[in-house]
């Protein structure tokens, strides 16, 4: 009998060899049980591969990676490839035979994990973009509510020259949001009449594609112009939910796409400076993820209330912070550690303990020293060594020291993140704000200056709030210099404009 080859590297195995594999190839697996392997391109080309590809289910496309014949003739165990995703045994064995993942963060950090070439993928990864098929409108209309007619040239026109202060306010953003229409989404901005009592994984799967429209329409024209349509987006959807039916796998997609609906509908509110109403969002959000066991989601969720809670409720933010930490124990990267670490030293210098600061901010720092990693979730992609040094000089605000916190805020201001503008504008709002407090009245009225051309560039209610904070303090009598005067005649100049 003709020896078998080896699947990996094509050398011919011995009679007596029942692995499936040589012996340098066996030496090399047992290398990379820490990480997937570098794959060859027709490891893709696999007939059970492709075919789950196509069916945009990536816990099937797990499933034939685990059992494609280039590990041999046993399929890599379900322990080993749950270990390099962070997740259980368990868990794993759910998402290969449970609803196909709607959750963007996930299929983006699993799909780079596992390097699948970006031709495959029915979604955008960061930074690239993809033409995905449209669906049969006449096949999914049987299954969902209408689809919303494209805008035109004439219905952008007339919303922009006319209506009410809602419309025009939120003209920008419909127009940013234009695309949910061209690829077939949910009619989700008007009260659906006529929805179905039923709810299938097309819909859900156009749902979650909605809150990657948010993240991108918030990042083209800000949080302000989109958070009332996040809203009655997230009102909409969770009635629809209430009372429709749908299948216990249906459901589980559900709950993640409402959690991250609800996440990135709390955000948009903080950064209106809507906080009162994000907090409702991230309870829901952290229940949800409970309901479907997604820690990832709810450490998300924990990130986010930790900063919501952190100037009001500094003691809420730090048990936030650590939730988020031991949820993450085992799978968290480097950068999610140091977003939380650096969470928690904020909610210590609000507290007023310089010593518990100083202890958070150098965990923090040692974790972003070891750098960068594949596996972090696409949110953390603000975690740059400018907002470490935002979050010192906030919290040195905090701790009443102005002058280090200005110091903190100068160095953002000489080397900002290009990608980052919003939050190189907050940063230099608060280097005004701290130097106003430091009693450097002409170092703060020039820094105010320079910003006025940009702020009506930045939609975003805790920036604005800000900046009429430092108007206000340089306006008064008692701080009167020429620069500061030249300053609020230019702002109130431009807030009448």
């Amino acid at each position: 009998m003709t020896p078998a080859n080896c699947p990996r590297c094509g050398g011919r195995l011995a009679r007596d060899n029942d692995s499936g594999r040589c012996a340098p190839c066996q030496a090399a697996e047992r290398d990379r049980l820490s990480s997937p392997p570098a794959v060859p391109a027709s490891f893709w080309e696999h007939e059970p591969v492709r075919r789950a590809l196509a069916e945009r289910h990536l816990g099937r496309v797990v499933r034939a990676y685990r059992h494609h014949p280039y590990h041999g003739r046993q399929p890599l165990p379900q322990t080993v490839v749950a270990g390099w995703l962070g997740i259980t045994q368990a868990q794993l064995s759910r998402v290969e035979n449970g609803p196909p993942l709607v959750h963007l963060d996930r299929l983006i950090h699993w799909s780079q994990l596992f390097r699948i070439p970006s031709r495959f993928l029915w979604f955008s990864l960061p930074g690239r973009s993809i033409e995905v098929a449209q669906p049969d409108v006449a096949t999914v209309k049987e299954v969902g509510p209408a689809f919303p007619p494209a805008l035109t040239d004439a219905d952008t026109t007339a919303s922009a020259q006319g209506g009410d202060t809602t419309d025009r306010r939120q003209f920008h953003a419909l127009a940013a949001l234009a695309g949910i229409a061209a690829s077939g989404s949910l009619d989700l901005l008007a009260a659906p009449t006529d929805a179905p009592r039923s709810i299938g994984m097309e819909q859900v799967s156009y749902a979650g594609s909605l809150v990657d429209k948010f993240r991108r329409a918030d990042a083209a024209v800000g949080a302000n112009e989109l958070c009332d349509i996040a809203i009655r987006v997230h009102a909409q959807l969770s009635m629809w939910a209430a009372k429709a039916t749908y299948s216990r796998d249906v459901g589980e997609a559900l709950q993640a796409t409402l959690a991250d609906l609800a996440i990135e509908t709390a955000w948009l509110t903080i950064d209106a400076n809507r906080r009162a109403v994000a907090r409702a969002y991230l309870n829901e959000a952290i229940t949800r993820a409970r309901f479907i066991d997604d820690p990832q989601m709810e450490v998300r969720a924990f990130a986010h209330l930790a900063l919501l809670t952190c100037q009001d409720r500094p003691g809420e933010s730090r048990h936030s912070a650590e939730a988020a930490l031991r949820s993450s124990a085992g799978w968290g990267t480097p950068r999610l550690a140091t977003l939380l670490h650096l969470r928690t030293a904020r909610t210590f210098a609000t507290l007023n303990d310089i010593s518990g600061f100083n202890r958070a901010m150098s965990k923090a720092q040692r974790e972003f020293e070891r750098g960068a990693n594949e596996d972090d979730m696409p949110f953390l992609h603000f975690v740059t060594p400018q907002e470490i040094k935002g979050i010192e000089g906030l919290s040195y605000l905090a701790l009443g020291m102005p002058g280090r916190a200005a110091d903190a805020f100068r160095t953002i201001t000489a080397n900002p993140s290009p990608a980052l503008r919003r939050n190189r504008i907050y940063y230099s709002v608060q280097l005004a704000d701290a130097a106003c407090r430091q009693g450097n009245l002409d170092e703060a009225a020039h820094t105010a200056m320079n910003l006025l051309p940009e702020i009506d560039q930045v939609s975003s209610g805790r920036v604005s709030r800000l900046f009429a904070q430092v108007r206000s303090s340089l306006g008064r009598p008692q701080r009167s210099t020429a620069a500061s005067r030249e300053f609020v005649e230019a702002y109130d100049q431009a807030v009448k404009g």
